[in-house]
Order: structure tokens, then C-alpha cells, then sequence
């Protein structure tokens, strides 16, 4: 795929944000991508510009954007005592300020079976900022991404030292994707000449936690069984993950509010996924074995 405009990353240290760079990168001249982050000296992905653009700060927000056609909008992380909503707000005013014509933003898939679960506060939140992009006046895209693949999976092996894997998602089913996989959506998304003002489901088959735990069994080899588990002792559970205690018991309750909302139904939506890349999501298992693949490469 060809392109002229020039498109801009925001978050492009994280995770996806990484990987977005890393799927635009495959697809149009590196010249015409600019990678945003709070601190433009740790983007991982080379032969790009790389401007300074934090969340909090407006001003530098609008100069990040200088020249850009379209950005891609990386959802703020859930930190304890930040104001997601305040920090996207920020991010959708500086682009109009700085005249971008297109903004895909990311969000999370959900519907309203989530409203009595500890996650509805998140959902909301998304859905608030979607609010405050169609009515921006710019074009605008947005990716409501299913559950990382990632995490579920990085507890799923730890648990092979118990033999058990726990949360409260009990029989609910929830469409899981591989963080390259909605980069390569999302890269789409942003080539596409015109924002069509469509919100996608970009996630791939829906799957109980019984059954990802038996693909991930089959595909690294593990012996861990599947225990649904209260919603208190999910929060305990996940506390005793080091790198979520350090993020605070409200996240951890926000994480466990995830298996809340997978058990109400809240994640039994339908994929756009192949409406918005071109290609059907790959399979679950196959996601896993491309994981385990870069895993044992290191």
C-alpha cells in the first residue's frame, strides 16, 4: 500500500503503539510516519521521526501534530489518580488544532451487560471519549480492540507451577487478539484514504477461559486446569502478579472486573476485524503459536 500523507503514533513507546509503527512501517515509506511519545529517545522502531507529545500537555501535543493528515490515537493507560478522559480530551483538541484531518482512536470492545461490573467505570470512560471524537468535526475511525491475548496468557504459563489457572470469567466468552494483530488492523484503518466514521470490533473468535487455557495446554505444552474463582479472590489473586501490585489494588479490581464483565456477557460482541484489515483475524491458536515462536526467539 502507497501513502503520501503523513501519519502520526501516539504512545509510541507502549505496547501496541510500538507495534502500530511496526505495521505501518510494512506497509507505507517510513518517511511518512511520525512516532509520538513522552519521551521520543525510547521509541523502539527506527528509521521514523520521533516527536516529543505528552498526554497532559496541549501545547506540545499541537506541535507533535504539525503537518500530520492522519493520527493514530493510543488509548492513555489505566494509572491510579489519572484522568483518562481529561488526557484523551487533550489529545482530540490538539489534532483539530493542528488542522489533522483523520484520527483513528483506540478503544475496547463492550456493551451495556458490563454496567454492574467493576470494568463499567473503564467502558464508560471509552465510550465517553468516542463521544468527543465524533463530535470533533474531523474524520474519525474507531478500534474497539478485544482482550489482549498477551496477558491472559502470561498468567495461563505462570500457572503451571500450581497446575491451576484461576479468575471469575466462569463459562463467558470473550474475543482475545495478539497485540500485532490489531497493529496490522490499525495500520489499515490509518491508510485508508477517508475516515468513514465506523466503529470496528477489531477481535478475533470469542473462546471461554476453559477453552484458552486448553489451546494454550496444546500449544506450550502446560498441564494447568481451569478454576473459576469469586470475584474477591480474583482481586488476590492478581495482586500477587508484581506488576500489578505496583499498580494498586484498583487496577487489579479494574483487571478482575474484566472476568465480571466476560461472565455478564459484556464481550459476546461480533468482529469487524475482516471489514477493517482486509483479512480474517487469525485464529487463536495460531496467535499462540506465532507467541510462542517469538518467545523462544528471545
Amino acid at each position: 500500500m502507497t501513502s503520501t500523507k503523513t501519519i502520526a503514533v501516539t504512545g509510541a513507546t507502549g505496547r501496541l503503539g510500538s507495534a502500530t509503527l511496526r505495521a505501518l512501517k510494512a506497509e507505507i515509506d517510513p518517511a511518512h510516519i511520525i512516532a509520538v511519545a513522552r519521551h521520543p529517545d525510547q521509541v523502539s522502531v527506527s528509521g521514523m521521526e520521533s516527536r516529543p507529545g505528552d498526554y497532559d500537555e496541549l501545547a506540545q501535543m499541537i506541535e507533535a501534530f504539525a503537518g500530520v493528515d492522519t493520527l493514530v490515537m493510543i488509548s492513555a493507560p489505566s494509572v491510579v489518580g489519572t484522568d483518562q478522559l481529561s488526557l484523551h480530551k487533550n489529545v482530540i483538541d490538539a489534532a483539530k488544532q493542528a488542522n489533522v484531518r483523520k484520527v483513528v482512536c483506540t478503544s475496547v470492545i463492550g456493551n451495556d451487560k458490563a454496567a454492574e461490573t467493576w470494568f463499567w467505570p473503564t467502558l464508560e470512560m471509552n465510550r465517553k471519549t468516542e463521544a468527543l471524537l465524533e463530535s470533533s468535526g474531523m474524520d474519525w475511525m474507531i478500534a474497539r480492540n478485544g482482550l489482549y491475548l498477551e496477558l491472559d496468557l502470561h498468567h495461563i504459563i505462570a500457572a503451571q507451577a500450581s497446575g491451576v489457572y484461576s479468575n471469575s470469567g466462569g463459562d463467558g466468552v470473550c474475543g482475545y487478539i495478539a497485540i500485532d494483530e490489531i497493529a496490522y488492523a490499525m495500520a489499515r484503518l490509518a491508510c485508508a484514504d477517508h475516515g468513514d466514521g465506523r466503529v470496528y470490533n477489531i477481535m478475533g473468535q470469542t473462546t471461554t477461559q476453559g477453552d484458552l487455557v486448553s489451546l494454550a495446554n496444546e500449544t506450550f505444552g502446560l498441564d494447568v486446569k481451569y478454576l473459576p474463582v469469586s470475584d474477591d479472590e480474583n482481586v488476590a489473586r492478581l495482586m500477587k502478579d508484581e506488576r500489578i501490585a505496583a499498580r494498586g489494588e484498583p487496577i487489579a479490581r479494574m483487571l478482575a472486573g474484566c472476568f465480571q464483565a466476560m461472565r455478564e456477557g459484556a464481550f459476546d460482541v461480533v468482529s469487524d476485524y475482516e471489514v477493517a484489515s482486509g483479512r480474517p483475524c487469525k485464529s487463536v491458536a495460531a496467535m499462540m503459536a506465532e507467541l510462542k515462536s517469538k518467545r523462544a526467539a528471545g
